[in-house]
């Protein structure tokens, strides 16, 4: 009799040892899901579009108009320069990541059918929706590239004055280069401080030799 008067009392222990832990449970998990680390590869595709656009039309637009600069003063050949540039680029951008992302996207799903054939178990909604998706690419290639090309545009519109407009160039693109150096490495995970001396360096590169060569053959050509 004794034993099985304690019985219940034993399960009601129970039963308030499983209510006292459910709640330090919840807060465990709930820590260890604040406290998760960032997976930066699964940004890499998008991310890589993204500052690959902005950059390209940044720097391309930027390096076009200096070296127009370097043998012609006028503002008007500048900036119909770099409006050409701007749309040009951003057409190009887009038909470009198009044709790459959907010969991927070929890739992927034929691999994908060869191996329903062999019998692997496959979640294809999950599987679709990680497919790659070429217009989205092509759109987020061609605007980014057109938000990069204003910039030296926007530098250059309001600036009569032959050198300071080349400056302004130059400053803009700089300022605008160390920004979306910083933005890749707070975005990437990686040192804020390589990324822009990276970018910048290869944007100022750019410039002087466009504007070195342009202002060489148009000397050559006098």
């Amino acid at each position: 009799m004794a034993s099985s008067n304690q019985l219940p009392k034993i399960s009601h222990q129970s039963t308030d040892l499983e209510a006292q832990i459910t709640p330090l449970e919840r807060e465990i998990d709930q820590a260890s899901n604040e406290n998760k680390v960032i997976d930066y590869s699964k940004r890499s595709q998008w991310l890589r579009a993204a500052v690959l656009g902005a950059n390209d039309g940044l720097v391309s637009t930027a390096s076009l108009m200096v070296g127009v600069g370097a043998v012609k003063q006028d503002i008007k050949a500048m900036i119909l320069t770099g409006f050409t540039g701007l749309v040009a680029g951003a057409c190009s951008m887009a038909i470009g990541e198009f044709v790459s992302v959907y010969s991927q996207l070929d890739i992927e799903v034929s691999q994908m059918k060869r191996d329903k054939k062999r019998g692997k178990d496959l979640k294809e909604e999950n599987e679709e929706e990680g497919l790659p998706k070429p217009c989205q690419a092509a759109g987020a290639s061609a605007l980014a590239f057109a938000v990069g090309a204003m910039v030296p545009l926007l530098g250059a519109s309001f600036i009569r004055e032959y050198r300071l407009r080349l400056g302004a160039v130059v400053a803009a693109v700089s300022l605008a280069l160390v920004l979306f150096g910083w933005l890749s490495a707070i975005l990437g995970g990686s040192p804020a401080l390589r990324s822009v001396v990276r970018i910048m360096v290869g944007g100022w590169l750019a410039m002087a030799i466009t504007f070195g060569l342009s202002k060489l053959i148009g000397s050559r050509l006098d």
